[in-house]
C-alpha cells in the first residue's frame, strides 16, 4: 500500500475553504482512478509544540506507480488544478510505503 498524505495550512477564508473542500474538491478527489482509500479531518490538534496543519487528507493507493498514474491522469490533473481554489494557506503533499 502506498500512501498520500497533504496538509493545509490555516486558508484566509476558513469557511469557504470548508464548503469548497467537502462540497467540490473532496468529490473530485474520490474519481481518482485506483484510489483505495481517502479520509480527511478539519479537527487536528499538535501533540506537541506547534501548530498543527487546518487541514489533512490521506489517499491510499496500491502501490506507488499506481498513485503516480493517478496523479498524472485527466482527473488527477483536475484535481491539483482545483487547489488554488480554496487553499490560500498553502499545502504540503508527500508520499510513502504504508507498512
Amino acid at each position: 500500500m502506498h500512501r498520500m498524505l497533504v496538509t493545509y495550512n490555516e486558508p484566509k477564508d476558513p469557511a469557504h475553504f470548508k464548503k469548497y473542500y467537502v462540497e467540490t474538491h473532496v468529490p473530485l478527489a474520490h474519481k481518482l482512478p485506483g484510489l483505495k482509500s481517502a479520509t480527511y479531518a478539519f479537527d487536528v490538534k499538535p501533540l506537541g509544540p506547534g501548530k498543527a496543519p487546518f487541514c489533512v487528507f490521506e489517499a491510499d493507493f496500491e502501490s506507488e506507480a499506481a498513485l503516480m498514474s493517478a496523479l498524472g491522469s485527466p482527473e488527477g490533473k483536475a484535481v491539483a488544478g482545483d487547489v488554488p481554489n480554496y487553499a490560500s494557506g498553502g499545502v504540503s503533499m508527500v508520499h510513502f510505503p504504508v507498512k
